[in-house]
């Protein structure tokens, strides 16, 4: 897949001509709602014998307007969304960058140079997607623009549940720790990559070594609480039992860093600098501080149990 990243006015070239079936829109979670999305403009491509494209923007505009006090965190880090779209088999990516500039574009401006000047001969969003100097086009208004130069599709609203698949009620079942319904929603396990960094060790002294997994500031996680998940490195899946949060045993919730620690099931190795990706398979309890030591090794030898049973089953 080819990824081209975009920014206006400066940065607006491509090697590639075209033309090109290309779905638009954030897309953050890449979720069963965006995926039809992007599946609309990938089958327009097989029909019309063209290039496959999806056009994404970078930052999340949360972080531009409002002065970013109400920044959203991301559910999809980048390189999670090149996989799954090229899983999809998208044959370019699109990265524009989301700044004023962009955001004062009328919605003329912005199809002249971001569609037409693309050579985009057909666009599919989703029925909510805006463009434009404060959000001012609508997919009716791509579709007025177009001067017979390229088709539209919109897709209608995704349900699951009588309700609306979106960002937000991912981002809400994440703060609830809810990762099965997550995972049901994004149509695969919720993942959060980071590197492995040199932690407290206490991981290993309590009989039950941690892989703690540095991870983006501006990425979301479950809330904290202990999860059955797996993790990939160096192309390999291990299963393991995860504890996202504070360690309130050992530290003052009110002044800890949140951390992800995976005890990896019958590992043996050295993982330290390593790129690491953890799936989120099932939550089983929330985190909570212990009386003693010895009684959070015991809870840790039963969770750890507990994922392996979940685990099996998944």
């Amino acid at each position: 897949m080819e990824i081209y990243r975009l920014q206006y006015p400066d940065h607006m070239t491509v090697d590639s001509a075209g033309p090109f079936s290309m779905a638009i829109g954030f897309f953050d979670g890449l979720h069963k709602g965006h995926q039809t999305v992007i599946r609309a403009a990938k089958d327009k491509a097989e029909e019309l014998n063209m290039k496959s494209a999806v056009m994404t923007f970078d930052p999340h505009p949360s972080h531009l307007f409002g002065g970013g006090k109400n920044k959203v965190g991301y559910i999809t880090q980048f390189p999670e969304k090149v996989r799954v779209l090229q899983s999809i088999g998208i044959d370019t990516l699109f990265v524009v960058k989301f700044d004023w500039e962009l955001a004062s574009l009328t919605p003329e401006k912005f199809v002249e140079l971001f569609i037409k000047g693309l050579n985009v001969k057909h666009v599919s969003a989703g029925f909510d997607f805006t463009f434009g100097s404060k959000g001012s086009g609508t997919m009716e208004t791509m579709k007025k623009l177009s001067d017979g130069f390229y088709d539209t599709t919109t897709v209608e609203k995704v349900t699951d549940a009588d309700d609306k698949i979106s960002s937000t009620r991912i981002r809400q079942l994440l703060a609830e720790g809810n990762v099965e319904e997550t995972k049901r929603l994004l149509g695969r396990p919720f993942r959060t990559s980071g590197i492995v960094v040199h932690g407290e060790k206490r991981g290993r002294l309590l009989g039950f070594p941690t892989a703690n997994i540095q991870v983006d500031d501006e990425t979301i996680l479950p809330v904290n609480g202990v999860y059955a998940v797996r993790m990939i490195v160096d192309g390999k899946k291990y299963d393991g039992v995860c504890n996202v949060g504070v360690k309130p045993t050992f530290h003052d919730p009110k002044k800890a860093k949140k951390s992800v620690e995976v005890h990896l099931i019958g590992f043996e190795g050295d993982l330290y600098d390593k790129e690491a990706a953890v799936e989120w398979i099932a939550s089983i309890r929330q985190e909570q501080k212990f009386n003693s030591v010895d009684d959070l090794i015991n809870q840790i030898g039963k969770d750890k149990q507990t994922a392996l049973n979940l685990l099996r089953v998944e």
